[in-house]
């Protein structure tokens, strides 16, 4: 990425994993330089349909600040350290954004 970042680099990438892996899944993602940022929410109660069937689980929702660019590694990331079968991830392209924390956001970022 370059220094001149944009709103059109950024993206929010949400995910939600149990708590007991929700703090090592951040960690790696900020380490491995693929996020600037993960926020850990509280827990929460989701309740979803998973095979037929209605399902509740604690879960804590991760926002992740990352880059286009690294969006594909990330993703691989997540899948491959994600307890679940078929883990929500969900990108939000950012839109309009303080540019110096944009700048910040995308130098952290080393795909």
């Amino acid at each position: 990425m370059t220094d001149d970042a944009s709103e059109a680099d950024a993206l929010l990438v949400l995910t939600n994993a149990p708590p007991l892996e929700a703090d090592a899944m951040a960690r790696h993602c900020v380490d491995s330089g693929l996020a600037a940022c993960v926020n850990v929410m509280p827990a929460m109660t989701s309740v979803y349909r998973w095979q037929g069937e209605i399902e509740t689980a604690t879960e804590q929702l991760l926002l992740i600040k990352t880059s286009k660019a690294a969006y594909p590694a990330l993703q691989a990331v997540i899948e491959a350290h994600h307890p679940y079968e078929l883990p929500e991830i969900i990108s939000v392209p950012l839109g309009p954004s303080s540019p110096r924390y944009l700048q910040w956001l995308v130098a952290q970022i080393s795909p």
